[in-house]
């Protein structure tokens, strides 16, 4: 098997409930869109907030739309570490057993009991990619990278279905690592 994947790094952001958007920024308050994202129906938000942990603060972390059921920050290691959380590596969504932190935004804040992650890195198809590639929904594999950097990612999640659409998504930590931006090319190679 071999095919070929454009990137998207995913910098530090949080997804958040109805009812947390609310406390951070007010009664009614809706996400502001100011840019699509390549998956379907997701887009960056003009809505930031602080990021408040046991050694340090973030500040001005984007909010990445729409709002889901549950608030979820999403860090690389070391974001994580900076702030003094031992974040686990989870699928986005599996927030049982991860620690919490503090949100501030211009309306309020709020302590979360649990919610921040460290994403497992994976890679979006839509159904008809997936079969092109010769892979299925939740299916481990490893992604390569060419060039001076170049190097094997195991363990990438396969996301495959309607609401996606080809794209690789590694963090800060893992771009940096293999030498690759935005728009790079990786290889699912098994």
């Amino acid at each position: 098997m071999s095919y070929k994947v454009p990137v998207g790094i995913s910098n530090k952001h949080l997804h958040l409930s109805a009812a947390d958007l609310e406390v951070l920024f007010g009664a009614g308050h809706q996400l502001t869109p100011t840019k699509d994202l390549k998956q379907p129906g997701q887009f960056a938000c003009a809505e930031k907030v602080d990021i408040v942990g046991p050694k340090s603060t973030m500040k001005g972390v984007r909010v990445l739309g729409p709002v889901r059921p549950e608030t979820q920050v999403e860090l690389s290691m070391t974001d994580a570490r900076g702030l003094g959380i031992a974040a686990p590596v989870r699928e986005s969504g599996k927030l049982d057993g991860t620690p919490g932190v503090k949100l501030v935004g211009p309306a309020g804040e709020l302590e979360l009991e649990k919610g921040v992650m460290i994403a497992l890195r994976h890679v979006h198809l839509s159904e008809a990619q997936a079969a092109e590639a010769g892979v299925k929904d939740k299916q481990m594999v490893s992604i390569r990278f060419e060039g001076e950097r170049g190097l094997v990612f195991d363990n990438v999640l396969v996301r495959s279905g309607a609401a996606h659409e080809l794209e690789i998504h590694l963090d800060t930590d893992e771009g940096n690592a293999a030498g690759v931006g935005n728009g790079a090319i990786g290889e699912i190679i098994g």
